[in-house]
């Protein structure tokens, strides 16, 4: 397996905004070799943004490494952390078109797609979606959205953080502690009352870092200390969960079957109480010829050293596989 340690930090070569549909501006970065193999990038949440640490997974010198912040975080625009911003034009639809958009933008007929968490969901969507633009898969604490999914982060994982989950519940009306927790959240989030939406942001980040790991010493990202960040993130999360995605149940599941000419490893972590491992096993079961490799001590969260081995070794063989053969004799 590949070493545990990240490449170098490495700055982009090229970076900027794009304009897409209904005067959203997505901002993307490019870095590693332009002439290397197309790799995409796409961070979770849904409101995440890039990871400057992501792009760090890949060998410079072998892939053209291309990231983008989904629509309304990050550097696109409008942001999200914006209360009176709307999010109507902001689906898994409008993600789809904004990296058919980003692929157009800068020529690239094929790529491999990374995602993690919610990134997972959107390239599987997009594989379906876009088989022939795809040249492999890697996807790491591999979610679809799928209502039990989100039912599972919502609730069922209170069962084993009881007093974090008591506290989540407490920040919402007593009539709408039984129903969906996602939607509920989300009334509050786009209240346009500064006191009820900032103080519901920070209830949902903190539950959301509470699930993220068990292990001691976790320290949580410093973004989650930014008023900004919180309510840009809670606000697209329970946007997306609340709609399940716009996605038809079952439809990721029943559909990676015609993926099965892409290469696909699938990396998660035992460990990893936001996304339990059962998504994962029973989509490598429904996709032939996937790889799915469980990371023992592997939590809802990349930079862990048994994550970085995995995913960077991942990268490598794809790569191996992926490289045009030298021309014998």
């Amino acid at each position: 397996m590949a070493k545990a340690t990240l490449h170098p930090p490495l700055a982009p070569y090229r970076s900027g905004h794009f304009p897409v549909s209904d005067r959203h501006q997505i901002y993307f970065e490019c870095s590693g070799n332009p002439h290397g193999l197309a790799a995409l990038i796409l961070h979770g949440g849904p409101g995440s943004g890039r990871s400057e640490t992501a792009r760090r997974f890949f060998d410079p010198d072998i892939y053209h490494i291309i990231q983008f912040d989904q629509r309304q975080c990050g550097r696109s625009l409008p942001y999200a952390g914006d209360p009176e911003v709307d999010l109507s034009t902001n689906t898994t639809a409008h993600l789809l078109a904004d990296i058919e958009a980003l692929r157009a933008h800068l020529g690239v007929d094929r790529w491999l797609i990374m995602g993690g968490s919610w990134g997972s969901t959107l390239a599987l969507a997009y594989a379906l979606a876009h088989p022939s633009r795809v040249m492999a898969l890697l996807l790491t604490m591999v979610v679809t959205t799928s209502a039990a999914e989100v039912e599972w982060i919502t609730r069922g994982v209170g069962r084993f953080f009881p007093e974090d989950h008591a506290r989540f519940l407490s920040h919402l009306p007593e009539a709408e502690r039984d129903g969906d927790l996602a939607s509920a959240y989300h009334k509050l989030l786009i209240n346009p009352d500064k006191a009820i939406h900032e103080k519901a942001a920070t209830a949902w980040c903190d539950w959301e870092n509470a699930i993220l790991s068990v292990k001691t010493g976790h320290q949580p990202h410093p973004r989650w200390s930014d008023p900004g960040f919180r309510l840009c993130f809670a606000r697209l999360v329970t946007h997306y969960w609340s709609s399940r995605a716009w996605l038809a149940e079952g439809k990721i599941l029943s559909g990676v079957r015609g993926l099965k000419d892409i290469p696909a490893i699938l990396i998660h972590g035992r460990l990893d109480f936001g996304s339990p491992l059962k998504t994962a096993y029973d989509l490598h079961q429904a996709w032939p010829g996937s790889e799915l490799i469980v990371v023992e001590d592997g939590e809802h969260d990349m930079p862990g050293v048994s994550m970085t081995a995995a995913i960077a070794d991942g990268l490598q063989r794809l790569a191996t596989r992926l490289r045009p053969k030298p021309n014998a004799g």
